[in-house]
């Protein structure tokens, strides 16, 4: 079976049939090329454990239920949950796919049971931690400028860190304090932000914050537009963001463990309910699809809730 040279140096280069599965999920479903990129990695694995343990190149046309099986306990004994549980929902995925396209007469998938994963609640900052790390960007120049915009816009819309770095010059709306985000699947929504990251933002834009890392010649078709620009004038990459935000934590003594881009996005919707936003709202401005994903916030309040009136009231603990 043809196989391409893998990308990421292991041996086994992946089937023609997955390369036509991941070009209909761009095509056809509107997969970001970041997910794409996920599912390539977990597919990659899979289809190398095949080939050493179940029927080599051809591992994916003949591997029955128990086969996978095998794979997703081999899996499970050096992997997190959360990890196995998303390589497994990339594989059905896939074998779905080869069913449909009638490339195999069954789905070997089918009678699988998923994967547990415990549940897990999102740790957000306290409020009063949110407002160390926004003063912890210190300084005038163009760096400084442009991460306090990108950390004011990141806690003020609940935006992901990569729906941030995409934002084109267009996409922000200064005057009616309102960006368009691009989300998973290419959904496309507009969300507010206050007077704190418009002033931040309008500092960035302003002719002492991104003008001067406009370099003399674009590298990159795209970067010219880019809202976000790095030291050397291309686009803002989520490394770089992610990198930013760690530092900047470091400095406002937030441990490295309980900061990521991820985590103001937790903070924003926590704080949010918090202080007394509808649920529905919410989902809309994070951009999820279902409400159910957006109803693990509430869960985070009321143990806010539950802490804080353990903690005031006098009668609440047993003398």
């Amino acid at each position: 079976m043809p196989t391409r040279p893998d990308q990421a140096g292991l041996p086994l280069g992946l089937p023609i049939e997955v390369e036509e599965f991941l070009s209909w999920m761009l095509a056809e479903r509107g997969r970001s090329r970041n997910t794409l990129e996920a599912y390539r990695r977990d597919l990659t694995g899979y289809t190398s454990w095949l080939a050493e343990h179940s029927g080599g190149e051809r591992g994916i046309m003949t591997v029955d239920g128990a086969g996978i099986d095998a794979f997703i306990g081999a899996r499970r004994a050096v992997a997190a949950p959360s990890s196995v549980a998303r390589q497994l929902a990339a594989i059905r995925m896939l074998h779905r796919f080869l069913t449909d396209e009638g490339m195999r007469a069954d789905d070997p998938t089918a009678q699988l049971e998923g994967v547990r994963v415990p549940a897990g609640l999102p740790h957000p900052l306290d409020e009063d931690e949110v407002v160390r790390l926004l003063d912890a960007v210190v300084g005038d120049d163009p760096v400084a400028r442009r991460d306090r915009a990108v950390l004011e816009l990141l806690y003020a819309t609940g935006a992901r860190i990569s729906e941030v770095c995409g934002l084109s010059l267009g996409d922000v709306d200064l005057e009616h304090r309102a960006a368009r985000l691009f989300g998973k699947g290419a959904k496309e929504r507009l969300v507010p932000f206050g007077r704190t990251a418009s002033d931040a933002l309008a500092g960035w834009l302003g002719e002492d914050g991104r003008p001067r890392l406009v370099p003399d010649r674009w590298a990159r078709r795209g970067d010219s537009t880019a809202m976000f620009l790095n030291q050397r004038g291309g686009r803002l990459t989520r490394q770089l963001a992610w990198s930013m935000v760690k530092e900047h934590g470091r400095r406002a003594g937030i441990p490295a463990d309980r900061l990521s881009p991820h985590v103001l996005r937790h903070s924003c919707a926590t704080h949010l309910l918090n202080h007394g936003a509808d649920l529905r709202v919410v989902q809309e401005l994070l951009g999820h699809a279902s409400v159910s994903t957006t109803q693990v916030y509430t869960k985070v309040s009321q143990d806010r809730l539950v802490e804080v009136y353990r903690r005031a009231h006098p009668r609440a603990v047993a003398r």
